[in-house]
């Protein structure tokens, strides 16, 4: 298994009933962003995402459609998913379907491999089943219907009725592991997080778990149980094996040795799912757990968790077409604690961009640049000797750097980019009292004018280091202005202060120009 100097992290794989909306861009763009800040340390980083293509709901949906499952899951990916990765600008290293052969495959050596150790047995069950979750539900996890549901129960999360299901299937002794995942949890304090979300596993397992029922024989779209192929894997026993399958599980023993285990970022209403079925199953095969799950908030429109049934979801694209992609990740990772809920409105994001990304970040860049240009040619000056201010520059890219780092430890991308915007708020002031166009106009302040700008283009260039990982576009763009050496997504992030580069620089356009028409 892995020794910990790979970073191998991942999305959940989203149902393909139906189209993206901004959430799960939310959770593949933290995602990406991890990732990208782990290449940047020169650690092996592998990102993974992909798509989940069985089980009823999907079955139902392609049905209601007049196609096949398959027919529609290949349509939804290449129309939809796959597009979403370009719109929001991931830097996937794998895309994995449950519909691969790789992964179908796989995932029978794997049920087989329990079935065979003796974690599975066969059994009868009844229970109320919601299709939108793919879940038996507890009584806790229902609520009362409303409008033309009223009268009966519905699921807390989709609102819409549960269906009540008698099967005989197959079952997973999962209530057999209760008390090593408590101790894993004792244990390993930081596996779930953020902190609401471990207390909220360790409450769920305290209660005792139950055996997971694993096989569904009403329908036939899943992958086969290898020892009955009257009976299809339960969808997220299946889904959420994914994870192994794509690092090699099953078929190359290196590959999967190099990478797993992994971190998991997904959303918290699946936390569950794989903070304590997903680890179960590991244990049962004998197989290190995830380095971490994390389970993030949900985006909020008007209130409500982001829903296409319910009108609030929005395309990404609805925001990119606009502000672009760098415009929507910053937004996401800097507006919403990442682990907490967060509203989303138009009016913030139009604010934000104008005042952080456009007037803050982009403004600096710009005036940085046309300084150098109109008082040095665009040569960057080597500076004379540094005052307190400009030490306390040097100091503060030195500061941010590791403070921001530490954060993306702890997945707190939030905190990582309110560190840095301590350097951009910091540059702006400094350039203000230090006055470089007063400067230029004394013939004796000319030291003094070009350890100034020596200071502010250092300064620059760290931030494109820094923020690389957040706004890919913007930054290769502001690097290449700053003549920075190489590709700034191979500069490393961890010493972001000891980049090196050429000795002029280039015009640069606006980064962020103004948006004047009306959004929303």
């Amino acid at each position: 298994m892995s020794d910990g100097s790979s970073f191998y992290i991942t999305t959940p794989i989203f149902y393909v009933n139906d189209v993206p909306h901004i959430g799960h861009a939310y959770t593949e763009v933290a995602a990406d962003v991890l990732a990208r800040w782990h290449r940047q340390r020169g650690e092996d980083t592998w990102l993974l995402t992909g798509t989940d293509e069985h089980g009823q709901k999907i079955l139902r949906t392609a049905t209601a459609n007049g196609v096949t499952p398959k027919e529609w899951a290949d349509r939804l990916v290449e129309t939809a998913w796959k597009p979403l990765l370009k719109t929001v600008d991931i830097r996937n290293d794998d895309f994995i379907r449950t519909t691969d052969v790789r992964h179908e495959e796989n995932a029978q050596k794997f049920l087989q491999h329990l079935f065979d150790a003796g974690h599975i047995y066969t059994g009868e069950y009844e229970g109320f089943y919601c299709v939108g979750c793919e879940e038996y539900k507890q009584p806790g996890d229902l609520v009362a219907g409303a409008g033309e549901y009223t009268g009966q129960q519905v699921c807390a999360i989709h609102s819409i009725p549960v269906e009540l299901l008698h099967e005989k299937n197959y079952f997973f002794r999962m209530s057999t592991f209760t008390d090593q995942l408590l101790a894993m949890y004792e244990a390993n304090p930081t596996f779930i997080q953020p902190e609401s979300a471990r207390n909220e596993v360790i409450s769920f397992v305290k209660q005792g778990l139950s055996d997971l029922s694993i096989s569904r024989s009403s329908f036939d779209w899943g992958i086969k149980v290898p020892w009955d192929d009257s009976h299809v894997v339960y969808v997220w026993f299946d889904a959420l094996l994914n994870y192994i399958t794509a690092a090699g599980y099953g078929q190359d023993d290196e590959k999967f040795s190099r990478l797993w285990p992994a971190t998991h970022i997904v959303g918290k209403d699946i936390l569950r799912f794989h903070a304590v079925i997903w680890p179960a199953m590991l244990l049962a095969a004998g197989l290190p757990v995830p380095t971490q799950v994390f389970g993030h908030g949900w985006l909020l429109v008007g209130g409500e968790k982001m829903s296409k049934s319910k009108l609030t979801g929005i395309a990404p694209n609805q925001i990119t077409d606009v502000f672009g992609s760098d415009t929507f990740r910053y937004y996401f990772m800097r507006a919403i604690s990442f682990g907490q809920d967060g509203s989303f409105s138009w009016e913030d994001l139009s604010a934000r961009y104008q005042s952080e990304l456009a007037n803050g970040f982009g403004n600096l860049a710009s005036r940085v640049i046309a300084m150098v240009v109109r008082y040095c040619d665009g040569e960057i000056p080597a500076g004379g000797t540094p005052r307190d201010a400009d030490t306390a520059i040097r100091d503060t890219e030195i500061r941010v750097t590791k403070t921001a780092d530490a954060a993306i430890d702890r997945l707190a991308l939030h905190e990582a980019l309110a560190a840095v915007w301590e350097l951009v708020d910091e540059l702006n002031g400094y350039i203000t009292t230090q006055e470089p166009w007063a400067l230029a106009k004394n013939p004796d302040d000319r030291e003094r004018l070009e350890t100034v700008l020596h200071t502010v283009v250092r300064g620059l260039g760290t931030l494109a280091v820094l923020l690389s990982p957040v706004t890919p576009q913007a930054t290769a763009t502001l690097w290449a202005a700053l003549g920075g050496t190489g590709d700034v997504q191979d500069a490393q992030i961890d010493r972001a202060w000891e980049w090196t580069g050429g000795s002029h620089v280039s015009p640069l356009a606006a980064l962020f120009p103004r948006i004047e028409a009306a959004v929303g």
